[in-house]
């Protein structure tokens, strides 16, 4: 049994000791539950009988109530000679999905009417399903318990019960991959790819770790709510933020064992506030490549379902899956649009956006798995208090626009890869001069805008490359953002002075700036917890 089987079974059979009426099991797989079950079943003098339900084979002991939810629940409210049972229902998510509909209203009424009778009696009724639906009224009798993934040891010891020996052809650190490549997958999903490997060549080896990776990549798409980003960008592809840089170096190993057994705790994450186009998601990028851990992108919009009941249960799943698939970064991008104003008293989503939001906190302040979150913002000013508060993030940097030498270092990150051969022909010097207040990207399109112009010139029949002139001419053609959003930029710095934001450049100026901004007085409005 392993570690997290052997807590699952504790915990289940202490929930069944304490009379807890009615538990919830979410799994995608039933098998291993059913395994579990049969342990806690074992643990008492004499045993626990376990009996199954499903609409389609009826009980598994004599087949009654066949397409009967009613029935298979009557069973349970009337056999008194079978007290010291666990009685299991599967799949009843579809009727608790929709509990206003006519048809499901006797089933709900039914569960209602169970949940005392089971707390007088020492039977126990268990719920199972791939997601979690309580409606509104079983909340307070329903005890909601997730069956985790398969972690190392157990993934680990699946390899070895389905490969024999000599058809592993994988080093030490091949076999340490191919498990790290496992976790966040299914043990169906483990065993079916495996097998897939070895009927196609009879053996494993470092290529099938792409094949794993791309099943968790399928695994990842069909959540609807994360991504599997792909890392291309390194810190050396941005320009300036050195505090941010130097701040991400020195915990590169953090999330590590070695890091654990020197004592330091799994850094939490950073909150990146600032501007569009100031490098907060590039930044996000470049710490999951930095790191060598792989990113996954948080769709919070998608988190939210139109059902009573949908977006908790998504939040739950991506939790879930997240941790399983740890160490990684997990990457929350515009985390203002989906909680900003949450706590200004508009309650337009039966307060979904608020539960949504305060599962995912309580997860952020008590999660034990080395987990790195990077939440980006743009209006930080509108984001819940309680985001902010210390214990949520290491950090909060402060993205500013970029100073002169940045915006010259800027360029030549860009021009680089695009002219490697003529980038000393180009006046990087001129065009950070002349490009004030413009963003990183706002730099990085003024480049394609002279490119655009270059190319569409001819000279004796032949395009013409493009030079700091093009790049100019494009600069005066090009009003930047914050030219034009003025105020918010200058309630972004008296936001960053109030919350103690640290600056993500090496910039005194900017520093200085804060500093007396955090002295006046008279911004009450923008103070945070």
């Amino acid at each position: 049994m392993t570690s997290s089987h052997h807590a699952l079974v504790e915990e289940l059979d202490l929930a069944i000791r304490a009379r807890y009426p009615l538990l919830y099991i979410v799994t995608v797989e039933e098998e291993p539950v059913d395994e579990v079950l049969q342990q806690v079943a074992a643990k008492t003098t004499p045993p626990r009988r376990v009996l199954y339900w499903d609409i389609v084979r009826g009980w598994g002991d004599n087949g009654a109530d066949k397409n009967s939810v009613m029935g298979a629940l009557a069973r349970i409210s009337r056999d008194r000679q079978q007290d010291n049972t666990i009685f299991v229902l599967r799949d009843l998510h579809f009727i608790l999905k929709f509990p206003l509909d006519p048809r499901n209203a006797p089933v709900i009424r039914a569960i209602k009417n169970l949940i005392p009778d089971l707390q007088r009696s020492r039977k126990t009724a268990i719920l199972t399903s791939h997601t979690l639906e309580v409606p509104e009224e079983l909340r307070e009798g329903i005890t909601a318990i997730d069956f985790p993934l398969p972690q190392v040891e157990e993934i680990d010891r699946a390899i070895a019960q389905l490969v024999n020996p000599e058809q592993l052809k994988l080093s030490r650190l091949g076999r340490e991959q191919l498990v790290k490549a496992c976790q966040g997958l299914s043990r169906t999903r483990i065993q079916r790819v495996l097998a897939k490997a070895i009927a196609a060549k009879q053996s494993i080896n470092e290529t099938d770790i792409d094949l794993i990776l791309e099943e968790k990549r399928q695994v990842i798409r069909q959540t609807g709510t994360l991504e599997f980003c792909p890392v291309q960008e390194s810190l050396k592809q941005v320009g300036g933020l050195e505090n941010l840089k130097q701040w991400v170096r020195m915990r590169r190993d953090a999330l590590t064992e070695e890091a654990r057994r020197y004592g330091i705790p799994a850094p939490k994450g950073v909150l990146l506030a600032g501007i569009q186009g100031t490098g907060k998601s590039l930044s996000a990028k470049t710490i999951a490549r930095e790191w060598r851990l792989p990113l996954l992108r948080l769709d919070t919009g998608r988190l939210f379902g139109g059902l009573v009941g949908e977006s908790e249960s998504r939040v739950r799943q991506t939790i879930q899956i997240v941790e399983a698939i740890a160490p990684c970064v997990l990457w929350i991008d515009e985390i203002d649009k989906a909680f900003g104003n949450i706590t200004a008293g508009v309650d337009g989503d039966s307060g979904t956006s608020r539960r949504v939001f305060g599962s995912l906190v309580t997860w952020m302040q008590e999660k034990t798995s080395p987990v790195f979150i990077v939440a980006t913002a743009n209006n930080v000013r509108i984001l819940p208090a309680e985001l902010l508060r210390k214990g949520r993030f290491d950090e909060i940097f402060f993205l500013n626009l970029p100073t002169e030498r940045e915006r010259q270092e800027i360029f030549k990150v860009h021009l680089q890869p695009l002219r490697p051969s003529r980038l000393r022909e180009f006046d990087l010097s001129l065009l950070a001069q002349q490009t004030p207040q413009f963003s990183g990207a706002e730099i990085q399109q003024v480049i394609i805008d002279g490119m655009h112009r270059a190319f569409a010139t001819r000279t004796n029949e032949q395009r013409r490359d493009f030079t700091t002139e093009d790049i100019l001419r494009a600069i005066e053609e090009t009003v930047p953002l914050a030219a034009i959003a003025r105020e918010q930029v200058d309630a972004l710095k008296a936001w960053a002075a109030v919350a103690g934001a640290r600056t993500a450049s090496n910039d005194t100026q900017l520093t200085e700036e804060l500093k007396r901004l955090s002295q006046k007085r008279g911004i009450d409005s923008l103070e945070v917890d």
